[in-house]
């Protein structure tokens, strides 16, 4: 266990503890493996060849970490009702996840819902992605943003944090928008119901960005916990453009699919296709944003180039 990478005198005085693979995975020694091979495929995004060893040294002591926030969580809350003298229910416990497209995020945030359900303090976990309140994509052409889906601007940034907001107060049932990756787009008259959970997880893009002027509050502001999914930017770029041709071959040879007409390119065509894509949406939006947010996490994993996690930064307490 060591202060951030390097030696010098800035840099050993970062906020962040930095802990390497083998000393994090040694700090949770008794907790229990509760998922099996079966649920770590199931678990797995498209590209990301994350395995059980790596839920058994990275995840299972992550998740022990959140047990015993959630727990002293819960313990102020009794504290403070009974100086206040007053007797209220407590609220759900809200974890963001955030990082880049490609970076393995949503893996990340899949593996902490089935980890935390499996504490007998927290069974109901739920997960909800920022996707949802993207602006229908005929608001984004509208706004003649359609070509920055995902940064900033094109998210409801009032209606996600409403949504968190209301989860976060105890209310019984919050509904949120349904976004379908098939047609890229929000599906009219669907929705996701959350009842009151002991956890709430909130994955995406820019869930760490903070308030400006016209917002006021921001949903970081309603995390009780963070965690930022990080590597190099040129891993990431190779990441997405083999996740890229992946899909090229499965999914977007589906009919129903957005983006059918990349189904029949060559692979030539569609390496430059992604790469394009990459350097005109995904890679502005990492520099300009999400890369920004990372300090701001209370935890960080970081992926080495072969999607595995080799180092945590842990936010100082």
């Amino acid at each position: 266990m060591r202060p951030n990478a390097g030696s010098s005198l800035s840099q050993a005085h970062t906020p962040f503890v930095e802990i390497e693979r083998d000393d994090w995975a040694e700090l949770a020694p008794m907790t229990p493996l509760t998922l099996d091979e079966a649920d770590v495929a199931r678990l797995r995004g498209l590209g990301d060849p994350i395995d059980i060893d790596e839920v058994r040294e990275v995840y299972v002591p992550l998740s022990r970490l959140l047990n015993l926030h959630i727990a002293n969580a819960r313990e102020l809350h009794r504290a403070t009702s009974s100086f206040l003298g007053a007797r209220s229910a407590t609220t759900p416990y809200v974890i963001g996840v955030a990082g880049s497209v490609a970076v393995g995020k949503s893996t990340v945030a899949r593996l902490l819902r089935e980890l935390l359900r499996r504490w007998e303090d927290t069974p109901r976990v739920e997960l909800v992605t920022t996707d949802g309140f993207l602006y229908p994509n005929a608001e984004l052409e509208r706004r003649g943003i359609m070509d920055r889906k995902g940064f900033p601007e094109s998210y409801d940034r009032r209606a996600l944090l409403r949504f968190v907001t209301q989860v976060k107060s105890g209310a019984p049932e919050v509904r949120a928008p349904f976004y379908s990756h098939m047609v890229y787009d929000i599906v009219p008259d669907a929705e996701i119901v959350v009842n009151a959970p002991d956890v709430l997880i909130v994955e995406g893009l820019n869930v760490l960005q903070p308030s400006d002027r016209q917002h006021g509050l921001s949903v970081s502001d309603m995390f009780d916990f963070s965690v930022y999914v990080d590597a190099r930017t040129q891993d990431i770029a190779r990441w997405y453009e083999e996740r890229f041709l992946r899909l090229q071959k499965g999914a977007f040879a589906n009919p129903s699919s957005y983006f059918r007409r990349y189904a029949d390119l060559s692979e030539e065509d569609a390496l430059a296709t992604a790469r394009g894509i990459w350097r005109s949406i995904n890679l502005p939006n990492l520099e300009d944003n999400i890369l920004r947010t990372r300090s701001r996490a209370r935890l960080i994993l970081r992926k080495a180039p072969d999607h595995t996690v080799d180092r945590v930064l842990l936010r100082k307490v």
